[in-house]
């Protein structure tokens, strides 16, 4: 499947759960996204997609005020929509708020194919390509639909090469990233090992000072964790709790990797 269009499946996913919870009745709380019910978690992912898109489409040199990029870009009715500081957002799902969605992400998809993955494009990380917009919001897309089928009490895995880049991922950009962000404590040798139980892949980690190393250096790990490539991207996102992998070690040192890496 081409990169583009694994962005739009899972985009159609989560936009297909929400569409069911809107069936359903009210809001459900989203208990992986604390404070947020389903139709707040729709306006975040649907402004980040129409976030993105502005910046590749108007070549931006840093990010657009969200703000005024959702109103610009809102329809006419927008009664029910979710309101920023005043999360949860309880009630009936607004059809206009999916249906904003669904276009901004078939945008996205359309802007995505229309630009090579090595074009340049702003970021907030060290790569300023268009590629790395679709690799994050390809994996962000993928969590945020479990996110939301969980929220309806039904998640399914997330596909397998989605979830093992987003494990690599993890320790490549966001680990260091949210590190920054949260002012984590400095590393004191710590190694974490993970293992793909349903295929390929072995990650080990370490934290020394500042610095978060991926690769095997010698010695054993602090902790083993082994699961599918699903389950240990949703572990390394707080989405699921430890006890759901096969732990070889302390399983409390597991939360030290939290502490390294806090959730964002």
């Amino acid at each position: 499947m081409e990169p583009a269009a694994r962005f739009q499946r899972e985009a159609r996913a989560f936009h297909a759960a929400a569409r069911r919870a809107a069936e359903a009745g009210d809001a459900p709380v989203v208990p992986s996204c604390p404070g947020w019910s389903m139709s707040d978690l729709v306006l975040h992912l649907g402004g980040v997609h129409r976030s993105v898109n502005a910046i590749i489409r108007d070549r931006l040199g840093g990010p657009p005020e969200l703000a005024g990029l959702v109103r610009a870009e809102l329809p006419a009715d927008t009664s029910g929509w979710p309101a920023p500081d005043s999360a949860p957002t309880m009630g009936p799902i607004p059809s206009t708020l999916l249906d904003w969605f669904a276009e901004g992400a078939e945008q996205l998809a359309a802007r995505f194919r229309a630009h090579a993955p090595d074009e340049p494009a702003w970021t907030w990380s060290s790569e300023q390509t268009v590629g790395f917009w679709l690799r994050v919001q390809t994996i962000e897309a993928a969590v945020h639909r479990w996110d939301a089928e969980n929220a309806l009490g039904a998640p399914r895995p997330i596909s397998e090469e989605v979830a093992a880049d987003a494990i690599t991922h993890t320790f490549e950009v966001m680990a260091p990233a949210r590190r920054a962000w949260a002012d984590a404590p400095e590393g004191a040798g710590e190694r974490f090992r993970f293992v793909r139980t349903d295929g390929p892949g072995e990650w080990v980690v370490s934290f020394e000072g500042g610095q978060v190393r991926l690769g095997d250096s010698g010695g054993d790990p602090d902790v083993e964790a082994a699961g599918t490539a699903s389950d240990l991207a949703l572990f390394l996102w707080h989405r699921i709790p430890a006890g759901t992998l096969g732990v070889r070690g302390d399983p409390t040192l597991l939360d030290r990797y939290f502490a390294l890496v806090p959730p964002v």
